[in-house]
């Protein structure tokens, strides 16, 4: 059983990596071997990719674009998300189940069909072409998650903690900013992982909002890298294996913070 065990987990391990194993090799493949099968490795690896990719594109700043909308989205969808979530969780709401029922259906609306309102919105507060366009949309839309992976790690923290941080003479908000955001760091840390991740990939919203380097996203300008005639295969492989490495370091940092995040309140008792 044990063997059966460890040979699923190995093809499973096998079958994540193996696109991350091919993005790398191509990466590092030669030009001429880019489209030709085989050699499967490449007889010679080369950084002329990684090279291209900062030397021919405005990629540093591509990035810093990221990270600030990320960071800035996940920040702002955390302070909110926080707070809504432990009204749902703890304050006396009415119809509190319904609210969370709506919060979730809201995240369900396909993004294709909601671009064209929010782009004339954006373009009427004069706020299209910037980052904050993208702040303010990835904040929204993140929202729901948040709220929802929250709502549910509030309700695991005791609520005799709560109340004793009442009686010792704190104010709901009080005991919420001192007591209880304390004690669900592997909540925060897991909602804010995956609005970080979301906001960092996401794709039509920046293709939509944005029209130059200086507000463009990772994920807009690894996808306007090819040219009219050619498809830079060995510097888009570049490119993403660059942009994946700071998402693969944060889970792995934090997995054990993630794990409890998202486990709680799957086992009662």
């Amino acid at each position: 059983m044990k063997l059966v065990r460890g040979m699923g987990l190995i093809l499973v391990a096998v079958w994540s990596l193996a696109p991350f194993a091919w993005l790398l090799i191509t990466s590092v493949k030669p030009t001429p071997e880019l489209t030709q099968l085989p050699p499967l490795l490449p007889s010679a690896a080369t950084g002329a990719h990684y090279l291209a990719v900062f030397t021919g594109h405005p990629f540093l700043r591509i990035i810093a674009n990221s990270a600030v909308v990320a960071a800035a989205s996940t920040l702002l969808a955390l302070a909110i998300g926080a707070t809504a979530a432990f009204a749902l969780a703890r304050l006396r709401v009415r119809h509190a189940p319904l609210i969370l029922v709506a919060v979730l259906a809201v995240s369900m609306f396909p993004p294709i069909a909601t671009v064209s309102p929010l782009f004339l919105a954006i373009n009427a507060v004069g706020l299209r072409d910037t980052l904050m366009a993208l702040i303010v949309t990835y904040t929204t839309f993140a929202l729901p998650l948040a709220i929802w992976l929250l709502t549910n790690f509030f309700r695991q923290v005791p609520v005799e903690i709560y109340l004793a941080a009442r009686v010792d003479g704190c104010s709901a908000f009080q005991a919420f900013t001192r007591v209880i955001l304390p004690l669900s760091a592997p909540g925060l840390i897991a909602a804010a992982l995956l609005v970080f991740i979301f906001c960092w990939n996401e794709f039509l919203y920046a293709l939509s909002f944005t029209s130059s380097p200086a507000a463009r996203t990772i994920p807009v300008g690894i996808a306007l890298f090819p040219g009219l005639h050619v498809v830079p295969w060995g510097e888009i492989a570049a490119a993403s294996i660059v942009v994946t490495l700071p998402l693969v370091v944060l889970a792995f940092a934090f997995q054990r913070r993630i794990i409890e995040g998202l486990t709680a309140g799957a086992v009662k008792g």
